[in-house]
């Protein structure tokens, strides 16, 4: 009770900090213990700007912001420190001998042909206005607009699959298959080789992590990137 007592006074009088090496933002005052779902509420302190509302009339319709967040819950916000954990962040990674400069580029570089003797680089009137390598480089929207691309012409094509390592799989499959474990295995590349992609992970504690943006309803498992980030850091654990 006394160590109690000491702590409130602390946290009353503004005198209570965190250091970055508590895996925490320095934040003064500014945390709390945000409550979870079936835990009582001395759960770890969580920077309170986590959950901040956010009013931004510029906002994009596809954007969630973090005050929609429920108790035991944060948004993975590309507003603050969380968005690292988003497939757009540059975040480089090594993965199987080659270089990549975020998930995102990792993910939409597969849409593209491996070389001139792929079939989709042959296709007549097909333009792919990236080459492989080039996709791999980017990050953020760059990716995401390359995979656009990318997807029109496969539209184009009729064909439902990409490649890696010249090996064909299923593409949006309901299956967690071959795709989904490329896309596991980049992510927990991601996590081993960037420092602070694993202090902010662990710094989530027990959270329930939700996206950022709208979902389409039930996509394929490696969609649902929040839910793979939550089962990587019970690893950590």
């Amino acid at each position: 009770m006394i160590i109690r007592a000491v702590f409130l006074l602390l946290f009353a009088t503004g005198r209570w900090t965190l250091s970055a090496g508590d895996n925490i933002l320095s934040a003064g005052r500014n945390f709390y213990a945000a409550p979870q779902r079936g835990q009582a509420l001395t759960a770890p302190p969580y920077p309170a700007h986590w959950w901040t509302p956010v009013t931004d009339p510029a906002k994009p319709d596809w954007e969630i912001l973090p005050q929609a967040a429920r108790p035991g819950e944060v948004i993975v916000s590309k507003r603050n420190e969380l968005g690292i954990l988003s497939n757009f962040a540059a975040t480089p990674f090594t993965f199987r001998g080659k270089r990549y400069a975020s998930v995102e580029g990792f993910w939409q570089m597969m849409l593209y042909p491996e070389g001139p003797s792929d079939p989709r680089a042959k296709a007549p009137g097909i333009v792919w206005p990236h080459t492989r390598e080039q996709v791999a480089r980017m990050t953020a929207f760059d990716a995401k607009a390359a995979g656009t691309l990318a997807e029109d012409n496969m539209r184009k094509l009729a064909i439902d699959w990409v490649t890696f390592e010249r090996r064909r799989m299923p593409y949006r499959s309901k299956a967690r298959g071959e795709h989904y474990r490329l896309i596991v295995a980049a992510m927990r590349a991601k996590l081993e080789q960037n420092p602070e992609v694993r202090r902010i992970l662990r710094a989530t504690g027990a959270l329930i992590l939700l996206p950022d943006h709208i979902q389409e309803p039930d996509p394929p498992a490696e969609w649902r990137y929040c839910e793979i980030w939550m089962q990587l850091r019970a690893s950590l654990r």
